[in-house]
């Protein structure tokens, strides 16, 4: 089964498709997708240019790594940070519109599952994670920037619940490459 991870961002998107089982994964491509960012003095115009970029560049590397699952991190929201939630809420929405155009099975995981699953602990901080997804790939180190490790993660996450929704799913499972710009 290959499972391709998302890493929500209207800067830079994680994502990671990987292959295999839990056990011994292996990453078929991972990167992140860099939006253009130099409106930012205009809002109005910046933020749906680049949710138009984004929905181009997933729809280019759904297309490219033909995933069976997608996984896409939920929403975390802060009460010191809700206007970046609900940015980020765009982005999401764009998100889950084209991989439901692609027809893929789609799986939204939440922070807390995603840290539980890899570390066993909810609570488990960034540094945990990484070094995590660095032992499971066989990596000497983690991969940068930390959305790409981010994206492994929640590609791990789904693998291991077998590409099902939450709560519905078991095991089940190439070489590297990179996309980054």
């Amino acid at each position: 089964m290959r499972v391709l991870g998302i890493d929500p961002g209207l800067r830079l998107t994680g994502y990671a498709c990987i292959e295999g089982t839990r056990v011994k994964p292996s990453i078929i491509e991972a990167g992140v997708i860099r939006l253009d960012a130099s409106d930012a003095s205009n809002p109005s115009e910046s933020i749906p240019r680049r949710l138009l970029e984004l929905e181009g560049d997933l729809r280019e590397l759904i297309e490219r790594v033909m995933p069976e699952v997608v996984a896409v991190e939920g929403l975390f929201v802060h009460q010191k940070h809700v206007n970046t939630a609900v940015k980020m809420a765009h982005a999401r929405g764009v998100m889950l519109l084209t991989i439901r155009r692609a027809g893929l099975r789609l799986v939204e995981l939440k922070p807390m599952e995603i840290k539980t699953s890899l570390t066993g602990s909810g609570r488990a901080n960034k540094a945990q994670v990484q070094e995590v997804v660095r032992r499971d790939f066989g990596l000497a180190e983690a991969p940068k920037p930390a959305d790409v490790a981010d994206a492994l993660a929640i590609a791990l996450c789904a693998m291991s619940r077998g590409g099902a929704p939450a709560g519905l799913g078991s095991g089940f499972g190439g070489g590297v490459g990179a996309r980054g710009g």
